[in-house]
């Protein structure tokens, strides 16, 4: 009878078979794989000796996620997944997003990946990210696509997550300006959701990338949503929302980019409107920035990284941020 650890001879197939097996943003699995490595996390996930750092308990809770999992299923979804040309990128690979290294133990075991992975591998500072309110108004869409459409010009990379309103908005204005943008799904990257965007879904898979800590098949659930708004606020210098509810996925963005240390700039919008409250809550409660347009959010890089003595996240040449400033003090 195959087991699992039979299953995953190597550091890439064990990490593509734990995105299987455990869901994400798992901090116990993060911290055994950093402490013990993926082979021997699978020997141990197998057997019945103590786990570091776990309780008989805890560890017996941790054990029956792999003690579900069936050797042949999974190696037949290996095997399905390999011969899709589904691409994968594991920490230590040349085009791995060392900026999700930032997560510590809570870091993906891996990222699915179609398209263009080289983005993944250029500097933070070339990053934005751009989410806001699926029910999004005429207004929020036209900021995030005017938005979107500067970064494209000025050779930056438009990070969002698919979804309707803003994201879509922001994905569809770069692709349109002929730029690069990564769409961060909470489902398999062969599966195109929302559905009403598979078009445009499959256009960023041959202009540019989709991404997943999820395998392939994968459907999108509550905890896979939450989990990959700290991806979306990761791979970015700065995150903007543009319309959101108070309470929101997209406001999960932006207190992950907080935590982070990243920035995070927020759209205002109509005091009657309630896909501004979330907007508007960030400007009030957060150390956050007022975002009317891309000069906005350069300016204000540029002042956190004076703040911070250091000039390597500036998004446009020196000579073009002073231009937009004198500009702003006429």
């Amino acid at each position: 009878m195959t087991i699992l650890s039979q299953v995953v001879q190597d550091e890439r197939t064990a990490r593509m078979a734990l995105s299987m097996i455990v869901e994400p943003d798992d901090a116990v699995t993060g911290r055994l794989l950093r402490e013990l490595g993926t082979l021997e996390l699978f020997r141990l996930a197998e057997g019945d000796e103590s786990m570091p750092g776990l309780s008989v308990v805890d560890a017996q809770v941790w054990r029956a996620q792999f003690q579900r999992s069936d050797a042949r299923t999974l190696e037949q979804n290996l095997v399905a997944a390999e011969r899709a040309g589904i691409g994968t990128l594991i920490p230590g690979d040349n085009e791995w997003p060392t900026a999700l290294d930032d997560l510590g133990d809570r870091r993906p075991y891996v990222l699915w990946t179609r398209g263009t992975t080289s983005f993944l591998a250029r500097p933070l500072s070339d990053l934005v990210t751009i989410t806001g309110a699926r029910a999004s108004t005429s207004y929020g869409e036209h900021v995030a696509g005017q938005l979107a459409s500067d970064l494209a010009n000025a050779e930056r990379l438009v990070v969002a997550g698919g979804a309707y309103g803003i994201e879509g908005a922001a994905h569809q204005a770069a692709l349109a300006s002929g730029g690069d943008t990564i769409a961060v799904m909470a489902n398999g990257v062969d599966r195109m959701y929302p559905m009403g965007h598979r078009e445009l879904l499959e256009r960023v898979a041959d202009l540019g990338l989709l991404i997943s800590e999820v395998p392939p098949g994968a459907v999108p659930t509550r905890h896979r949503f939450i989990a990959r708004a700290r991806l979306m606020a990761a791979l970015s210098t700065a995150t903007v929302v543009v319309e959101a509810g108070a309470r929101s996925g997209s406001m999960k963005v932006a207190e992950s980019a907080q935590e982070l240390g990243r920035m995070v700039g927020a759209v205002p919008g109509p005091v009657t409107s309630a896909t501004s409250a979330g907007p508007h809550r960030l400007l009030r409660d957060k150390d956050c920035a007022v975002i009317t347009d891309a000069t906005d959010l350069y300016l204000a890089l540029e002042t956190r990284d004076v703040e911070r003595g250091s000039s390597a996240s500036l998004l446009m040449p020196e000579r073009t941020v002073s231009s937009a400033r004198d500009v702003r003090q006429m």
